[in-house]
C-alpha cells in the first residue's frame, strides 16, 4: 500500500473510532445526540445536564488521552527500536515502565494513608521512570557499543525494579487490589487536564521524531555507516533517548504499564510501508492512537458498567499478533 494511502485510512478510522468512543458507554447516546449536544455547548446554550457531563467531563478527556496514550507508546516503541536496532526493542526493556511502576507503586504505599495519592501517584511514577533511566544511562553509556551496553544495563534494572515492585506488593495490605488494578493499566481517571497533559507530550514527541527522520533512516544502517555520512551519532543516541524516557514515563506514571503496542504498531507498519521513517512515524502516531482507543472503547463496553483494564486486552490481542510476526520473519537483525 501507498504510505499516504496508509495515512488517509488511518486517519479516517482513527476519527470514526473517535466518534464511537463518543457514542457508546453505559449510557447509549446516538449521533445525533452527541452532535446536538456538542452545538449547545459551543453556542452557550447548553442546559448542562448528566448527560452534558458525561459526553464532555468524561467521554470526550478519556477520548483524548487514548488516542495520547496509544501515540506516546508506538513512537517510544518505534524509536526504541531504532535506537538499539533491534526489532524487539520497547521502552520498558530502558527500565522506563518498570520504573516508573516502582515509583508509582511506592508513591501509593506512602501518601495513600494522606489521602493525596491521587495527586503525588503520577509525579512518583515519572520520577521513577526517569531516574531508572538515568542509571541505565550511567552504567550503558561505559561499554564499547552504546546500543548494545545501553540493552544490557536496561534489563538489569528493569528485572531489579520489578523485584523491588513485587516486594512492595507483598506489604501492601488492604491496598494491594488498587495498587494491582493500576499496575494493569488503565484511563478511568483521564480528566481534562490529564488528556491536555498527555496530548501535549504526544505531539512533542511526534514533531521531534518528525525533524529527526533523516538522521534515523541513516542510523538503521549501524553506527558506524551513520558516524561515516556525517551525523553526530552520540548526540542523536541522546535525544531519542531522553525523548523516549520522558514520553513513556509521563504516559506510565498516568494510565500505568499497557504493553505490546509500542512492540506490535511499528512492526506491522514496517510490513505494509517499508522502514523510511518520513513515512513510518505518521503512520506510526495514528496506528498506536487507533489501536489504543479501539481497546479502551471495548473495555468500556464489554462489560459495562465495570470496566476491564486496558492493559489486560492489549496484552490478550498483542501476544498473539506478536507470535504471529515472530513466525513470518526473522527478528535477530535490524528492524526493515
Amino acid at each position: 500500500m501507498k504510505p499516504r494511502a496508509l495515512t488517509l485510512l488511518l486517519a479516517i478510522a482513527l476519527f470514526g473510532a473517535a466518534g464511537g468512543t463518543l457514542l457508546l458507554g453505559s449510557v447509549r447516546m446516538p449521533p445525533s445526540e452527541v452532535l446536538m449536544r456538542a452545538w449547545r455547548t459551543m453556542t452557550g446554550h447548553s442546559g448542562w445536564d448528566a448527560r452534558d457531563r458525561v459526553l464532555f467531563e468524561i467521554r470526550l478527556p478519556r477520548m483524548v488521552a487514548a488516542a495520547s496514550v496509544g501515540t506516546i507508546l508506538a513512537l517510544a516503541g518505534l524509536a526504541s527500536q531504532t535506537l538499539f536496532r533491534n526489532p524487539l526493542a520497547t521502552p520498558s526493556v530502558m527500565g522506563v515502565s518498570n520504573g516508573a511502576a516502582l515509583g508509582a507503586v511506592a508513591t501509593m504505599l506512602v501518601a495513600g494513608a494522606r489521602g493525596w495519592d491521587g495527586i503525588v501517584v503520577p509525579i512518583g511514577g515519572f520520577l521513577g521512570g526517569f531516574g531508572a533511566v538515568t542509571v541505565v544511562f550511567a552504567l550503558g553509556k561505559r561499554g564499547a557499543f552504546f546500543g548494545h551496553s545501553l540493552l544490557l544495563a536496561g534489563i538489569a534494572i528493569a528485572a531489579l525494579c520489578s523485584a523491588m515492585t513485587t516486594g512492595m506488593l507483598y506489604l501492601a495490605g488492604e491496598r494491594l487490589q488498587a495498587i494491582v488494578f493500576w499496575l494493569m493499566g488503565g484511563l478511568w481517571q483521564a480528566g481534562g487536564h490529564m488528556a491536555l497533559v498527555l496530548l501535549g507530550v504526544a505531539l512533542g514527541l511526534l514533531f521531534s521524531l518528525l525533524a529527526l527522520a533523516r538522521p534515523l533512516n541513516v542510523l538503521l544502517a549501524g553506527e558506524t555507516a551513520a558516524r561515516d555520512l556525517g551525523v553526530d551519532v552520540p548526540h542523536l543516541q541522546r535525544k531519542l533517548l531522553l525523548l523516549i524516557a520522558l514520553a513513556s514515563a509521563v504516559a506510565v506514571s498516568l494510565t500505568g504499564v499497557i504493553g505490546f503496542i509500542g512492540l506490535i504498531v511499528p512492526h506491522l507498519l514496517r510490513l505494509v510501508i517499508g522502514g523510511d521513517h518520513r513515512r513510518l512515524i505518521p503512520t506510526t502516531a495514528l496506528g498506536g492512537a487507533l489501536l489504543l482507543l479501539m481497546a479502551d472503547t471495548l473495555v468500556r463496553t464489554l462489560a459495562a458498567p465495570a470496566e476491564i483494564p486496558v492493559g489486560i486486552l492489549t496484552a490478550m490481542l498483542g501476544a498473539p499478533v506478536f507470535l504471529w510476526l515472530l513466525r513470518r520473519r526473522d527478528v535477530s537483525g535490524c528492524p526493515s
